[in-house]
């Protein structure tokens, strides 16, 4: 049995602390761009470090790992070549992963697939995707089209609270989808209490999320309504919702 607890960083990042209730005291860490509340949470617990997961290489995902790496020694998983994807065991926590690669937001970009969850960095957001840096528009949109094929039950935990002004702007693109409705006034309410409003997962993101909906004609109306043009494929689709977010 896994547990997931959000360790808050800087204004909306998540630091995740992966444990299995079965092997106590020992953690996964992912993401750790900043040192002291990693350090503090696994002294305050009384927590071993068995090894640490890097989703892109961004500072504020990454800006914590040398400090750490100095308190415990462990490895360290970053991107897998750009071509292929790669196990990685975590032997004591009796954990398994496939780390795939979803360039776009970064070229590096590496989520982490098992036990039902996935880590999807800046990539995949509850309601949204991450902002173009690094790759082009159909290289973000097929990483995008990879995770959404995963099992429909797998949880979805990502690097920021983002959540609600995703939904905000799902719901400007398609104000007919109860289920984006729907989900935001649950996340109104989680935000108003300071909860978290993660995991999701990747049935919900197909229902409520605009960029894994590139091919549903009210968002592709939306898009074309937007832009002025005439937009092709979902790709451009998607290209227009991710400029239209950036003003957002």
């Amino acid at each position: 049995m896994l547990k997931l607890i959000p360790i808050p960083a800087f204004e909306t990042n998540y630091i995740w602390c992966l444990s299995n209730v079965i092997y106590p005291g020992k953690v996964v860490i992912v993401d750790p761009g900043a040192a002291p509340p990693v350090l503090n949470y696994l002294k305050t617990h009384k927590l071993e470090l068995s090894a640490i997961f890097i989703t892109h290489h961004h500072k504020d995902h990454t800006g914590g790992l040398a400090e750490i790496v100095q308190h415990y020694s462990c490895p360290v998983y970053a991107s897998p070549d750009s071509a292929n994807q790669e196990m990685i065991s975590v032997p004591e926590l009796d954990l398994s992963f496939t780390a795939i690669p979803i360039p776009g937001h970064t070229l590096d970009h590496t989520a982490f697939y098992g036990h039902e969850l996935v880590f999807t960095g800046d990539t995949l957001f509850a309601g949204g995707c991450g902002r173009l840096f690094e790759g082009t528009y159909q290289q973000l949109y097929d990483s995008l089209q990879t995770l959404a094929a995963l099992p429909k039950e797998t949880q979805v935990y990502c690097g920021h609270e983002y959540t609600e002004h995703n939904l905000q702007f799902g719901l400007t693109v398609e104000p007919e989808n109860k289920d984006i409705t729907s989900k935001l006034k649950l996340v109104k309410f989680l935000r108003a209490e300071q909860q978290c409003t993660l995991p999701s997962s990747i049935i919900e993101e197909l229902n409520t999320n605009v960029f894994l909906r590139c091919d549903q004609p009210a968002v592709k109306a939306a898009a074309e309504k937007y832009s002025g043009e005439r937009l092709e494929s979902p790709v451009d689709v998607f290209r227009v919702l991710r400029d239209w977010k950036n003003g957002f």
